[in-house]
Parts: structure tokens; sequence; C-alpha cells
């Protein structure tokens, strides 16, 4: 590669590791630096409960998962769709399969092997990987400034492609310091928050979270199934079945995740948002009222709803949590919040807590070949963007996209020789 043009990626996850890819093949030599002492940790992270890659629904409707930045992130998307990434895998030596909710994953469900063939790729085409480099701006000149463990070091690529995360899970590796040094140069950015994210609830004339009783019988538990439905005050509606998780402060889990950036939305603008529990989705209104009605003789309410409609444990520890001894005790009204039983929550869970982060660099920013109309010659890629989107694969798939779609991009700007 004598005399060939060289690129800094900075970050080595997903979208880094992609662009490098995309780099190194096109003729490129790539410097890849990272904070921390080993690349994908954060993937790796993503991997113990088995690596969820991307989704296996029709292409229209995993659009639709983006949002409000579906239109934008269409195009990168649509060149490396779902097939594509699970193309990209097996060339690897890394099957996948579709499992049953339509999630795709690894055959044996692993994040660590697709990570070392993939490195061991990069490294055998040419990728240079520098750890415990953390970049820390540039220079007055213009050069690459980065901390690392024998003291500062200033480097002067060619080109330079960021892909350093959003700020959630921050001891591995994604913090978020980078959003003040780029506003602080003209890039339009957003507060980074929680996305996909646990929420705290509230309860009228009491402290905020669970009782005593409840949290210490019940953190930690799954309810299922269930249906959760909320409208906001801007119109916008969820409503899904699924299950969530009780924690010692309120809610997380998958059916909370999907309806995160609403319900996070909503607090920030009014305070709180309110929610609905269906917990027997299965069954309708008239049959569950019939069933709560039917005289239960000397039974207690417990036994007669366990009995009659299969509601104990953390369902019916839920009813006792929310209602009062009235609505309990009243068999309309218990029969309807069975089928919707309120919940208030009043808080997201902080950031770091996070499995990803909404805001970041916004895509009015970029230029269609993702790079910063500030600072041209610098692209950007990844979580580190202003886009969310439910678990699921999605979340993986578009940064790997974005991965691809700024690393071509910075060899376009090459090509055309703009530096």
């Amino acid at each position: 590669m004598s005399g060939a043009r060289r690129a800094a990626v900075i970050g080595g996850g997903p979208a880094g590791l992609m662009a490098a890819e995309v780099l190194v093949v096109g003729g490129v030599q790539v410097d890849l630096y990272d904070a921390m002492p080993s690349v994908g940790r954060k993937f790796l992270l993503a991997g113990k409960g088995g690596l969820n890659l991307t989704h296996g629904e029709p292409f229209e409707d995993f659009l639709t998962r983006y949002g409000a930045r579906q239109a934008q992130l269409a195009p990168w998307l649509t060149d490396f769709d779902p097939a594509a990434l699970r193309r990209w895998a097996n060339a690897l030596g890394i099957a996948t399969f579709v499992g049953s909710s339509g999630r795709v994953f690894p055959s044996d469900l692993k994040a660590a092997p697709l990570l070392r063939a993939w490195l061991q790729r990069l490294r055998g085409a040419g990728v240079s990987f520098h750890q415990r480099h953390r970049w820390c701006g540039w220079t007055d000149d213009g050069a690459l400034r980065f901390a690392t463990p024998t003291g500062e070091r200033t480097v002067r690529p060619d080109a330079v492609l960021l892909a350093l995360g959003g700020a959630s899970w921050a001891r591995l590796g994604s913090d978020g310091a980078w959003l003040p040094g780029l506003a602080a140069r003209g890039v339009d950015v957003a507060p980074l928050q929680p996305s996909n994210c646990g929420f705290d609830v509230g309860r009228a004339g009491r402290a905020p979270g669970w009782s005593a009783h409840l949290r210490e019988r019940f953190a930690g538990a799954p309810v299922k199934p269930v249906v959760l439905s909320t409208e906001t005050s801007d119109g916008r509606r969820f409503h899904r079945q699924g299950e969530f998780v009780v924690t010692a402060t309120g809610v997380e889990g998958s059916l909370v995740y999907a309806a995160s950036a609403l319900l996070r939305d909503e607090i920030a603008a009014h305070g709180e948002a309110s929610l609905t529990l269906d917990l027997l989705p299965d069954r309708n209104p008239d049959w569950v009222a019939a069933e709560v009605a039917r005289p239960r003789g000397p039974r207690s309410l417990s036994t007669h709803l366990k009995s009659r409609l299969g509601i104990d444990g953390v369902k019916a520890a839920l009813l006792h949590e929310l209602l009062d001894k009235e609505q309990l005790h009243d068999a309309a009204r218990l029969a309807a919040a069975l089928k919707a039983l309120p919940l208030r929550l009043v808080a997201a869970r902080p950031v770091d807590e996070a499995i990803s982060t909404a805001g970041g660099v916004r895509l009015e920013a970029l230029d269609e070949r993702l790079m910063l109309r500030a600072l041209p010659g610098v692209f950007c890629a990844g979580e580190m963007l202003d886009w969310e989107a439910p678990t699921g694969g999605y979340l993986l798939n578009a940064c790997f996209a974005t991965g691809r779609a700024a690393g071509q991009g910075l060899l376009a700007w090459l090509a055309a020789g703009e530096r």
C-alpha cells in the first residue's frame, strides 16, 4: 500500500470496524484507535444473551422501527439490509438463523467467534489497531490528539472517521465525552438521552418507587403475557403484547424498551407518563367481568383470582400495589383494571444504565456521505448519530449500515481529491 492515503477510524465497535473494512478493501491505509484495551467490548456484552444481529421481518416493516429517522436511514439500511448482514456474517464462517420471534442470531448464539473471525480478517487485510488510545480532539493546527499510556500522541491522517458510540455503559468505552468538543467546532448535536431504558414508577400520594413488599418479593420478576398501551399528549400511540420485568424502582425489559422513546419524551414534556397494562390479553373484557363477578364464598380474593382467572404471583402483587381496597373489592372496577391497569412513570433510568442512547450528531449536520458539513474530511457513523431504534437487531444493523456508508463516503471523498 505504498503511497496510499491514510484514514484514522476512531472507535472499535461494529460501526468503526465495518468502516475500517470498507476502507482497507478500498485501498486506504487504516489505523483504528480505541480507548479500551480491546475492541468490541459492548458488542461482546450484547452477545451474552445470544447476539441479536438483525431481524427477519419484511423490510418495509423493518424500516418503520427507526421512527422519525426512517427516511434518512433508509438508503443506508437498504444498501446493507438484514439479508446482506447475514451474507456478510456467513462469509466470516458464522451461520445465522431466524428465531421464533423473528430475531436473527448466530447459530451458536455467541458474539466472540464472530468478532474473532472479523478481527483476524481485518488484521490480515492490513488494518492497524491502536488500543488504549483515547481521542482528545485536535491540536490547534489540526492534528488528532490521543492520550496513551506513554503520553500524548498526535497523528495527521488524510481523513477521519468517528464511530464513538453513545453514552450508555460507559465502562465499556462509550461515555459521550466527545459531544462538547464537536459542538465547540460548530457541529450540530442533540443532547444524549437514554433509549431502550427502564423507568421509575410513581404512585399518587406516595414516594416514587414500589412498596417495600413488592420490591423485596418481586424485583426481577417477569410479567407475561401482557399488553402495554400508552398515548402521549401529542397523539402518538403504542399498543403491543410482550413482557417486561419489575425492577427495584420500576419497570424495564423488552416491552418497556419498545415504548421507551414515547415514554421518555412524555416525561420530559410533562413530568410523568401514563400507561395501562392488560394482564389478561388473551381474554375478552366480558369473560373477565363474568369471572371476577362469580360468587367466591369463603375463598379469599387472591384464591378467587388465581383459580378463576390465573392471576397470581407478580400480577396479583401489581393489582394490590396499584389499586386501593375499594377498587379491589368492586367487581366491575377490578375487572376493568385487569384489562387496563394504570401505571404512572415519573423518570427514565440514568443514561449509563440504558441499552442505547438517543441524541448525538444530528443527521442534518452530515452530507449524504456522512461527512460533517462543519468539518470537511471528518465522517461519523454508528450510535453517535442522532437516531434510535428498539432492541431486536435494529440497533446493530443500523450501526453496521452507517459504518459501511460512512466508509464508502470517505472513499468517495478521497477519490474526488477534495482534501
